[in-house]
């Protein structure tokens, strides 16, 4: 279900073809997966146009974490929030601008 969220959201943001679309979703998906269990390092294109190479982590965040504020409490499929190891601070992308996950 998650999958096929992701693939709407890319897809009103015109993405690409639906393939594209559901390819960088499943990504997404797996990402998120990886991130509940382990720090994981990925690559994504800021919104300045800056490329930043962020190792992230959804496991053990800490009590009352948030993001600009916001407490964390309802998934969004327009971005992806997690937990910035190396700055030890809440960090997010919108979901189309992931490139890679190493």
């Amino acid at each position: 279900m998650r999958v096929m969220k992701y693939a709407y959201q890319l897809r009103e943001k015109d993405f690409g073809s639906w393939s594209e679309c559901m390819k960088q979703a499943w990504a997404l998906y797996r990402l998120a997966s990886r991130m509940r269990g382990e720090v994981v390092s990925f690559l994504y294109r800021k919104t300045n146009g800056q490329f930043r190479h962020a190792f992230g982590t959804l496991m053990g965040l800490p009590s009352g974490a948030s993001l600009n504020g916001k407490r964390l409490t309802k998934p969004s499929y327009k971005t992806m929030a997690y937990w910035d190891v190396k700055k030890e601070g809440m960090r997010c992308f919108c979901v189309e601008r992931l490139i890679a996950v190493y």
